[in-house]
């Protein structure tokens, strides 16, 4: 689909209102034009949220959400299912979109828009499964039990880099809890959230729900921070940086509020003498580059075991000089561009800072030129032999850059891999299971996804999406992570004659 008709189906125009709730438009804010960074051509422009419009916002979730949480989870979760129909209508140009606005390849657009399908199935089954517990009393004539409620209005805060899949991890589950939600995309990626709100405007609109299920509200830095300080808001689920997400948790915690955290990575994949390289060579290609390294699931470390070493890089550079470098929407380019030239000037800095501190490239890094790199966003996939304590080895770095190391003992590799503030992904390319069942264990990775041969990105909708130490301990997705959007409540039934006291307590009147 060509870029003009894709905007037409999503009910894209040349300026949009970035306030909706439900199908109502409005925002009186400062204006900000979307560029691609495919071509750097401007896409549309968008309208951002004054304090006010923000407020209005959530007072219509709020409400939306005490009609919402009366319907039966069952019911709720067909609403859902009407959803992930509307998104199979709609993948291709949402998708294309996708690639488009955020600069990832066509398949990976398509890829998160599948993502959300998948969630909305998987949040169908949920709706009729928010088991509580029952559980004995030690009172005669008692029973006790847990059950979950819907806890409020869900704030969502999301990154560039995946547009609309986070968003739909919390708010499918979110709404089959029975929340209403508020969501505050990147505006690096805004017309993104735009197509998504007019996606669910029609199943809303045919269902009559109410406005306020669902709200989109543009803006900057402030309107995160309006949300978080925010009484209001049950819940603040923020997926960014981890600077942004400390902010996001003290203000959160500063009223006794609930937050999920999902923020930096710093992802690495270990490599024993075990491992089959055939399958080592496209896990670390791919986690490292695709996305343009913009994932925060990305591959920037790569452990290797002495013995093996210069073998591995010998066909990991092999790979590297076969990648295609270009325009996204083309399916036989490999790596399309960084977000934007903030992002370039990141990558930059890194690059020199590998070289400050002592560093080597094996794979050079640098900004494509040429008339096809027009948008000056293209830059070179890079791989550095660096150690693990080098203070660029500890940053995260949201560009394709890899550094790789050298390791003698596998207690050795997983010290080099924990030996890291973040606590996302990981990985161990192996046949040896002593050494799988080694890092799966206990002693081995600490961090919230531990994979064995595959690579560190890429996770599936059954399973919680989620990481440790300062990556913020939050889940999403599956297993349980519905939780989170609920509170939970005992209950005790005295269905006796007396009123016995907890612990044999004698309080006779």
């Amino acid at each position: 689909m060509d870029i003009q008709s894709v905007l037409s189906t999503l009910g894209i125009a040349d300026h949009n209102d970035g306030v909706m709730i439900g199908t109502e438009k409005f925002g009186s804010g400062e204006t900000i034009d979307s560029i691609s960074p495919v071509d750097g051509q401007r896409i549309a422009s968008f309208s951002t949220a004054t304090p006010e419009e923000y407020d209005r916002a959530v007072e219509a979730a709020a409400s939306a959400q005490k009609e919402w949480q009366l319907v039966p989870a069952p019911k709720r979760g067909e609403i859902i299912r009407q959803f992930g129909e509307a998104l199979r209508k709609y993948k291709e140009a949402l998708g294309t979109l996708v690639s488009y606005e955020m600069g990832k390849s066509l398949q990976e657009g398509l890829g998160e828009v599948q993502e959300m399908i998948d969630i909305c199935d998987f949040a169908v089954g949920q709706s009729r499964q928010l088991y509580g517990m029952t559980t004995h009393s030690e009172r005669p004539f008692h029973r006790m039990y847990e059950q979950y409620h819907p806890i409020g209005v869900v704030g969502i805060i999301s990154a560039f880099n995946f547009p609309v899949a986070v968003w739909s991890w919390n708010t499918a589950l979110a709404w089959i809890c029975g929340d209403a939600c508020v969501w505050k995309p990147s505006e690096k990626s805004a017309l993104c959230s735009i197509a998504c709100q007019n996606i669910w405007n029609e199943v809303a609109t045919a269902n009559e729900l109410p406005a306020g299920l669902s709200c989109i509200v543009n803006g900057r830095a402030d309107v995160g921070e309006a949300m978080s300080n925010d009484g209001r808001v049950g819940l603040v689920s923020a997926t960014g940086s981890t600077r942004m997400g400390k902010a996001v948790a003290k203000a959160v915690a500063g009223r006794l509020g609930k937050s999920l955290l999902e923020l930096g990575g710093n992802n690495a994949v270990i490599i024993t003498p075990d491992a089959d390289l055939k399958m080592v060579i496209p896990a670390l290609v791919f986690g490292a580059v695709g996305t343009c390294g913009q994932r925060c699931t990305s591959t920037r470390r790569l452990i290797i075991q002495s013995s093996i070493y210069d073998q591995v890089i010998q066909h990991l550079v092999s790979a590297y000089g076969q990648l295609k470098i270009g325009d996204p929407l083309d399916e036989t380019n490999h790596v399309g561009p960084l977000c934007d030239q903030g992002a370039v000037q990141m990558y930059l800095d890194a690059l020199q800072a590998v070289t400050d501190q002592g560093g080597k490239f094996l794979v050079e890094g640098g900004v494509m030129e040429g008339d096809a790199y027009s948008s000056g966003c293209y830059v070179k996939p890079a791989i550095a032999e660096a150690t693990n304590d080098m203070q660029i080895v500890q940053h995260e770095t949201f560009a394709p850059i890899l550094y790789v190391m050298k390791y003698e003992t596998l207690e050795d590799a997983v010290a080099m891999q924990n030996g890291v503030v973040q606590g996302l992904s990981s990985a161990i390319m192996t046949n040896n299971v002593r050494e799988s069942e080694y890092f799966l264990s206990c002693q081995g990775s600490d961090c919230g996804i531990a994979n064995v041969n595959i690579g560190t990105s890429g996770a599936e909708i059954g399973g919680a999406f989620g990481g440790e130490k300062e990556t913020g301990g939050g889940r999403e997705s599956g297993s349980d992570a519905w939780k989170a959007y609920m509170r939970r409540q005992t209950n005790t039934i005295n269905y006796g004659t007396t009123l016995p006291l907890a612990q044999g307590i004698k309080f006779d009147l």
